[in-house]
């Protein structure tokens, strides 16, 4: 197998841990609680997609202390639309409410409340390379 899995760091993973499951659905796989009395490793999925999480410790500043985006993390949805409601009533920070994109998405954009960057689309049509300026090399 291979693939790619984000690996974020949360100042306080126990409570990402239960945010991202109400505002986002992921489904907790496992967390493991390390001596130092805090979540230093957890696993969560999407679907078929899966995250990684822990804290680092208390040298972290995350991107909300940071005051600057560090990495944007992009979720395929079945329903972009109901997502975001969910996402909203959870008190996700909306940047961007659902727009349909010239490349074929509708996609939204909101920050956790640690500020990582999430964007969350539903494919709806297709659209030529050339219909929004795209190459290929």
């Amino acid at each position: 197998m291979q693939a790619i899995i984000p690996y974020l760091l949360y100042k306080d993973c126990d409570a990402a841990l239960t945010w991202l499951a109400r505002a986002f659905g992921f489904e907790e796989l496992l967390r493991y609680t390390g001596a130092e009395g805090y979540v230093s490793h957890a696993e969560m999925k999407l679907g078929e997609a899966r995250i990684f999480m822990g804290d680092p410790g208390e040298q972290y500043r995350n991107p909300r202390e940071l005051g600057q985006d560090t990495v944007g993390l992009y979720v395929y949805v079945d329903d972009v639309d109901a997502h975001f409601e969910r996402a909203k009533a959870a008190g996700a920070e909306v940047i961007r409410p659902p727009e349909d994109q010239e490349y074929g998405d509708r996609r939204y954009d909101v920050s956790d409340p640690e500020g990582h960057r999430w964007y969350f689309a539903s494919h709806v049509r297709e659209a030529a390379l050339e219909e929004w300026g795209a190459t290929v090399s």
